[in-house]
């Protein structure tokens, strides 16, 4: 009963946002698009959605057949790319979910001798995912998630590629400047900069503050990791971030790495569904990726 062109309206709707200029994205005219989804609520014996003059709102059942497809289309795309890729012998695009800021740095030192080693496969990265990194990997959305903070299930392989501490970051002038590591007491009079993340998964406040009852003076959070660093830079706060990423910043930011207690060491890592673990792409960017340090 459902059938592609059902979805494909629904999700050129959200899109577009209106029936006129959905029609024109899929070549189609406005009585066509309307027919058929008046076609379609027939056979479903329920509204999908409701004109109220110029603008429209769907109905429940209209809201879920969107979301639906939404979730559905980009793997009805990715079956269409693939079967396009094997009729013409070609190699297709690596598609890579990113769920760590810092790590975009990382991750262009793996694209560029993918990219040379494999000619005629395209990298494409995402930063944002609607349905989060997981649900990406899951509906094919993306080939690999970049992350921190591996899950454990069934149906997705995670695999540790490249190591790292996680350090506090300060300004030339700051007073905890030259200590080789600080104790979270040490933070209840700053300002802490961090990107803009759920506490419950930033590693400062789960292994370092919260274990300690600590909480710093001020907590800011800001997009970008340049300008994070030019904050700390000009001694309006501090922040943390991997000691690989500081050293190269170091380069031409007066910024300084501290240990945070004893050390905290994360991995970042790789993970794939487990049915493309035969993927020739995946493990050569598996394998460039744990020779990146």
């Amino acid at each position: 009963m459902i059938e592609r062109i059902h979805l494909n309206i629904l999700r050129e709707i959200e899109r577009q946002g209106s029936l006129t200029a959905a029609a024109d994205a899929l070549n189609l005219t406005q009585s066509a698009l309307s027919h058929t989804i008046k076609k379609l609520e027939g056979q479903l014996n329920t509204e999908l959605w409701i004109k109220e003059g110029r603008k429209l709102r769907l109905t429940e059942a209209g809201q879920y057949l969107q979301d639906q497809a939404n979730r559905l289309l980009p793997q009805l795309e990715r079956v269409d790319e693939n079967l396009k890729r094997y009729a013409n012998h070609e190699k297709g695009t690596l598609h890579i979910g990113m769920e760590c800021h810092p790590c975009y740095q990382w991750l262009l030192s793996i694209v560029n001798p993918f990219l040379q080693e494999s000619p005629g496969v395209d990298v494409d990265v995402k930063q944002r995912f609607k349905f989060g990194g997981m649900a990406a990997l899951f509906n094919y959305d993306i080939d690999l998630l970049i992350t921190p903070d591996p899950w454990t299930m069934t149906q997705i392989i995670f695999k540790p590629v490249f190591g790292y501490e996680l350090v506090l970051v300060v300004g030339e002038n700051h007073p905890l400047r030259g200590q080789d590591y600080i104790v979270p007491q040490e933070l209840l009079d700053e300002t802490l900069f961090t990107y803009p993340v759920e506490t419950a998964r930033l590693d400062i406040f789960q292994q370092f503050l919260i274990p300690a009852q600590c909480m710093p003076k001020q907590h800011k959070q800001l997009e970008d990791t340049e300008i994070i660093l030019q904050m700390v830079a000009a001694n309006r706060g501090v922040t943390a971030m991997p000691r690989w990423l500081i050293d190269k910043y170091r380069e031409k930011l007066p910024i300084y790495p501290i240990s945070l207690g004893a050390g905290i060491f994360k991995h970042i890592y790789v993970g794939y569904r487990q049915a493309d673990q035969t993927n020739a792409h995946i493990q050569k960017f598996i394998k460039l990726a744990k020779h990146s340090g």
